[in-house]
Formats: C-alpha cells, sequence, structure tokens
C-alpha cells in the first residue's frame, strides 16, 4: 500500500477539544512539517473558518469534509492517513461508524471517549476485525485514562526496579485540580446516565470494574469503591468521589488483563478526590459527595435532566475560556503497596485545563506516537489501552511535548 499522504487526520477539528488540538498542532509542529496532518468535519464552512482562525501558518492545512454517519465518507478519508484522532462525542451517538470503517480499513484510531458502556460495545464488534486488518484502537486517550492508566503503569515499572515486585494495591488520589466542563463533556455523561437509567443490564455492568477486559481474564479481587466521604489511612485524608474514577478503573484493569495480569491477578485499584485531613476535610468530602450524587439523580430523571440541559450545564461547542485553560493543572498521587510491607508514591502532574487544554495535547501525542513510533511500541492490530499500546514511548512524549510529568516522590 502507498504511503498516505497524513500522519493523521483530526475529526471533529471544529468541536471544542478539536480547536485546540488544531491550534496546538499549529503552534507546535506547524503544517506539513515533522507531522503530516489534516483537519476534518462535516461543514465545510466551518473548516473554513478554523483554518482562518489558525492563522497564516495553517495557510497550507489540508481540509477533509466527512459526516459521522456517512461510512464512504469515512472510509475516503481513512484511505488517505496512517491515523485517524477523533473528537465526535458523545461516541455512543455517533463514534461507532468511524471504528468500525477504521477496525475494517487497517487505519490507526485514537480518541477521548469516556463512555466505559461504548468502548465495552465496539470491542465486541470490531476486535476481530481490527487484529486482521492490523488497525490499533485506542480509545480513552484524554484526561481519561491517559494519567491513570499511565500513572499506574509508571509506579508499577518503578516498583519492579527499585522492589523485584509490582504493587498488589495502587489507590490515586487527586491532591489539586483546576479546569472547566465543556458542553460536550456534559452531554456524554449525561447520555450513559440516561443509557443506564433505562436499562437494567447497564446498571449491572456499569457496577464490574471488569466490564472492559477480555473475557477470561480471570480477575475476582472486589474492589473498592470510593462513593461518599471517607477517611482514608494512606493518604491521611479524607476522600470523596472523584467522577472520573468510573472509566478510569475500567481502563487500568484492562491493561493489567491486557499484559497477561502483569499487576497480579488480585490486583486493586481506586481513585478519589482528597481532601484535608481534619474536620473541614470531612465537611468537604461529604458536600463534595452529596453534590455529586445530587447531580447523578438529576441526570437519571428526565424531568430533571431536562432542566439541566436547558438552564445549568454548558451546550455541546461550549466549554472553558482560553485565560481559564492556562490557569488549569491538575496534580494526581498514586500510592502503591508491595507484600512484604513496602510502599511508593508517585505523582503525575500536568499544567492547562485538565479536560481540554491538557487532553488536546495528550490526545495530540497520541496520535502521533501511533503514526510515527510503530517500530518502537510494536503492537499488534486490536484494541489496546495507552499503557499496552505505548508504555514509556508515550510517557516521554508526553512530558517532551504536552506539559506532563512522571515522578517518584521520595519523601
Amino acid at each position: 500500500m502507498d504511503d498516505p499522504a497524513f500522519d493523521f487526520v483530526v475529526f471533529g477539528a471544529t468541536s471544542f477539544v478539536g480547536k485546540i488540538l488544531c491550534q496546538y498542532m499549529v503552534d507546535e509542529y506547524g503544517v506539513g512539517g515533522a507531522v503530516r496532518w489534516a483537519a476534518a468535519g462535516r461543514s465545510s464552512a466551518k473548516l473554513k473558518a478554523l483554518k482562518k482562525a489558525l492563522g497564516s501558518q495553517a495557510d497550507d492545512l489540508s481540509l477533509i469534509v466527512a459526516d459521522a454517519a456517512d461510512e464512504a465518507a469515512l472510509s475516503a478519508m481513512a484511505a488517505k492517513t496512517k491515523v485517524i484522532i477523533s473528537t465526535v462525542g458523545p461516541y455512543a451517538l455517533y463514534g461507532e461508524p468511524l471504528v468500525k470503517t477504521c477496525a475494517e480499513s487497517g487505519t490507526d484510531y485514537c480518541d477521548l471517549s469516556g463512555e466505559a458502556q461504548w468502548v465495552k460495545v465496539m470491542i465486541d464488534k470490531y476486535a476481530t476485525a481490527a487484529e486482521k486488518s492490523g488497525a490499533r484502537i485506542v480509545h480513552c486517550c484524554g484526561f481519561d485514562s491517559i494519567p491513570s492508566d499511565l500513572g499506574v503503569y509508571f509506579l508499577q515499572q518503578e516498583a519492579k526496579a527499585r522492589f523485584g515486585a509490582s504493587c498488589g494495591q495502587i489507590k490515586m488520589g487527586v491532591k489539586a485540580i483546576r479546569g472547566g466542563m465543556s458542553g460536550g463533556t456534559v452531554a456524554s455523561l449525561l447520555n450513559v446516565v440516561k443509557e443506564a437509567a433505562a436499562n437494567p443490564a447497564l446498571r449491572k455492568e456499569l457496577s464490574n470494574p471488569y466490564s472492559i477486559c477480555p473475557e477470561g481474564h480471570g480477575f475476582k479481587a472486589r474492589q473498592r469503591n470510593v462513593g461518599f466521604a471517607t477517611y482514608d489511612k494512606d493518604f491521611g485524608r479524607w476522600l470523596a468521589p472523584f467522577i472520573m474514577a468510573a472509566v478510569n478503573i475500567r481502563v487500568v484493569h484492562r491493561s493489567n488483563a491486557l499484559s497477561g495480569g502483569e499487576y497480579g491477578a488480585d490486583f486493586l485499584y481506586d481513585e478519589a478526590m482528597l481532601m484535608k485531613s481534619g474536620f473541614k476535610g470531612r465537611m468537604a468530602a461529604t458536600i463534595a459527595s452529596l453534590a455529586i450524587g445530587g447531580f447523578m439523580l438529576a441526570a437519571a430523571l428526565r424531568p430533571t435532566r431536562y432542566l439541566l440541559e436547558r438552564f445549568i450545564v454548558p451546550k455541546p461547542g461550549e466549554g472553558p475560556s482560553p485565560e481559564a485553560q492556562k490557569k488549569g493543572f491538575y496534580d494526581l498521587r498514586f500510592i502503591g503497596k508491595i507484600e512484604g510491607g513496602k510502599e511508593m508514591t508517585v505523582k503525575v502532574t500536568g499544567d492547562r485545563d485538565p479536560g481540554y487544554g491538557s487532553t488536546a495535547k495528550m490526545l495530540a501525542q497520541t496520535g502521533i506516537c501511533l503514526a510515527q513510533d510503530k517500530a518502537t511500541t510494536n503492537q499488534a492490530g486490536g484494541f489496546w489501552t495507552p499503557a499496552t499500546a505505548f508504555g514509556d514511548v508515550l510517557i516521554k512524549r508526553l512530558e517532551a511535548h504536552a506539559g506532563l510529568s512522571f515522578e517518584v516522590c521520595e519523601d
């Protein structure tokens, strides 16, 4: 097969995250240089407006018009590129035709989906096709779930290097975070809650931390779920639920399964928000727990969901301002326990708004990794996680180009 024209195509380039990603690519790499890329979407007018907004550096940016439901247009787009980066969500509503196209054509694919129930459906339906064609499909390549998945991977590699053993238990705590929420993320979350409210089988699936692990994984360990204010002795703080934990935990367990149980058959993993240690911490954890629970309940009921969508949450295409994105950051702490009483802590930090500025950079580097680092990642076709598809290769890219750091806490 002839070498495709592009390393990757950004599909959904005029979405909120897509615009940020394109601006990042123009600033970091330009157009037609070390990374050959193009912008795609369903509206020619919006694509042209984006190109103009990107400035004179984007004069040579190629534009591709394709609708998420038009498989012929998607196939034509896939034939022009090594990789497609998709920002078109909610993925459960709009994402399947592109995954199908890439799995069948052999084109690599990545996205920023946090919709675990949709990821499972895609794996069940298209894994065989991807394995046959050689397409590497990597979901969850934004704030959910790269920092969690690669944070656990990094900690496990450090533990094996220092102690000769993996951690049988890891807890992730969000020590600090600042960022807004876009309409696209809210729409995806509301769609998951809506589907679960109407489907008892899906509710059962969403309670299973191993739901996206391959069949025959054999994991049975009962996982802790931080659903309300809880005091944790290891962190020495009160914990509150972390809304991204539901997808992150599943991705981490899938990484363990795909790596042959490298973390252990009884590996334990959970995530939570870290509050303070005293009474104020308990109160903050309680208030945060009630707020999250109240939002989820409101999202599950049709009348209150309508009110949320109509009057409260941002609309698709809306999100934090560029100034707010630049002020965003996150600091995640991972405590790993090794048999025999040894412990190890690492931290993963990132600049920019986690769900937008940082996610856009992570997603772009994932696409570059798929396009240019195949010889070093050396994975066959199939559905992979960030840790199992890339490991150290992506960590190095993220530290060099995306504002992330992975460090062992020596104290």
